[in-house]
């Protein structure tokens, strides 16, 4: 398997976006760590497996980020469980993650299957609505952070903007709590600049939306965190 411990910077394709093949293959061959398919909205096993099978052209890792029981296939390095920690409902921290081991438990690879610790910073996003979260203080967020490596010993913290830029002074803060948990970062890096500030913070930073509005931009983002 990989190296995720060097790990700085990942792309996030989401399956129900239509996206060049030569943009496609620039991503793959740019020096990012890795790519995340996933999504909240419209993904289906379709759109997963034609999007896996233009990506396995290259030797890039590839992981699922699971959103729904239904788009999840074989064929991906690893396999990334989002646990909403700041969820109003117990469903997005356990009951959707224990459908899918009902399901699919006698024939989970468990050394491929990653728990992040999910806290969702922008009310306006469809996920922040579609998991029915609240919005944490800096404080609040903190001690979710404490948790995610403390409590529950999870692998990844994502701290998720979901489209806007976030506060790089809460960033740091929760960076300083992370010692053994690896820190994500996602949402409205769209400059190599942005991708440069949060990396001093964050072990590996998210670059998604801005593939799609300006695809030149996205891939600068690659050598700003090396």
């Amino acid at each position: 398997m990989y190296n995720i411990e060097n790990w700085k910077h990942v792309f996030k394709l989401d399956p129900a976006k239509d996206i060049d093949d030569k943009v496609l293959d620039q991503l793959c061959e740019s020096g990012t760590d890795a790519i995340i398919v996933g999504g909240t909205d419209d993904v289906t096993l379709d759109g997963v497996l034609f999007l896996l099978s233009k990506i396995r052209r290259h030797t890039v890792p590839v992981i699922m980020e699971i959103s729904n029981i239904e788009s999840v296939t074989p064929g991906f390095d690893y396999y990334f469980v989002p646990m909403v920690l700041n969820s109003q409902s117990k469903r997005w921290m356990m009951d959707i993650q224990h459908d899918a081991v009902v399901e699919y438990g006698d024939i989970i690879n468990w050394d491929e299957m990653l728990a992040e610790g999910y806290c969702i910073m922008n009310e306006q996003s469809k996920v922040f609505q579609h998991a029915d979260c609240k919005l944490p203080s800096k404080k609040e967020a903190i001690a979710y952070a404490r948790m995610a490596e403390h409590l529950f010993h999870f692998p990844f913290f994502y701290l998720e903007y979901s489209g806007t830029y976030g506060d790089s002074e809460m960033v740091q803060s929760i960076s300083q709590e992370l010692k053994q948990t690896k820190f994500i970062y996602g949402g409205g890096i769209e400059t190599k600049e942005q991708a440069a500030e949060m990396s001093e913070y964050a072990d590996i930073i998210v670059v998604g939306n801005v593939i799609y509005d300006n695809p030149k931009e996205a891939l600068k983002t690659v050598k700003a965190t090396k």
